[in-house]
């Protein structure tokens, strides 16, 4: 049974404790397959047939084939582990960042140079009265 945890009140926060990590163990364990260049070649080659060779759900499946970054990280995807996906597709981590905040590349990068994202609106919930929780996936 998941505990209440602090870090649910922090809008846009996954942390990998142990229960991501069971969550995403077989979806963690195909992003590590990639780092053989065979694996890389099948995947590529037919996705949905080297995903379904893999016992992730049928969700975490439909995630890696958007390239819907958050929600892998939300169905426990480990960002170190999704980025092989990024490697195999070419893209290097900046790129990747930057999908999951919706930013291009540069924006991202230019955002990182001036010190990060804004602290305004990224508090915990309730702190600018906002009474919602964020959904657990």
């Amino acid at each position: 049974m998941a505990l209440d945890k602090a870090f649910h009140e922090i809008p846009g926060t996954i942390v990998f404790d142990a229960e991501q990590a069971r969550k995403g163990y077989w979806l963690n364990q195909f992003c590590m397959s990639l780092m053989k260049a065979e694996n890389r070649a099948k995947f590529k080659a037919d996705e949905r047939a080297y995903l379904d060779g893999w016992k992730l759900t049928e969700a975490q499946k439909q995630a890696v084939i958007d390239r819907d970054l958050n929600r892998m990280m939300a169905l426990g995807g480990n960002i170190y582990f999704l980025s092989k996906i990024g490697a195999t597709d070419g893209k290097s981590f900046q790129q990747m960042a930057g999908s999951m905040t919706g930013m291009s590349e540069e924006a991202y990068r230019e955002m990182m140079i001036k010190g990060g994202r804004s602290i305004e609106g990224n508090r915990r919930i309730g702190e600018d009265g906002d009474a919602q929780r964020p959904r657990k996936d």
